[in-house]
């Protein structure tokens, strides 16, 4: 059974960080790109980061460029988003998800299977 679990959100000010950890089983690590997406309160859920877990290749929207980074160990098949000088507007659920070779690698419609969410809240 293929599960993803995220940890790592919580509160935190505004120009604060948090690192949100992806923990994947149940499947060939490195043959998944592993996505970030983020759903904030009635706003359409937003792809923000993705990996290819293979080789590394990073992918960033133009939102959160400059201040994200995302980083896997294969040994603990586990992608991390280091997220620097976070924004109210970054506030959202943080989901991660796997896709197998995704060419649209921000559209959800290219990745089954999703972790359960991590809250994060950037207070001003």
């Amino acid at each position: 059974e293929v599960q993803l679990v995220e940890s790592g959100g919580g509160l935190v000010q505004a120009g604060g960080s948090l690192r949100l950890s992806c923990v994947g089983s149940g499947y060939s690590f490195d043959d998944y790109h592993i996505g970030w997406f983020r759903r904030a309160p009635g706003k359409e859920r937003e792809g923000v980061s993705c990996i290819d877990t293979f080789n590394g290749k990073a992918y960033y929207a133009d939102s959160v460029k400059g201040r994200f980074t995302i980083s896997r160990d294969n040994a603990k098949t586990t992608v991390y988003l280091q997220m620097n000088n976070l924004k109210p507007e970054d506030t959202a659920t943080y989901y991660c998800a796997a896709g197998l070779n995704p060419v649209r690698i921000f559209s959800a419609y290219e990745y089954g299977y999703w972790g359960q969410g991590t809250q994060v809240t950037v207070s001003s």
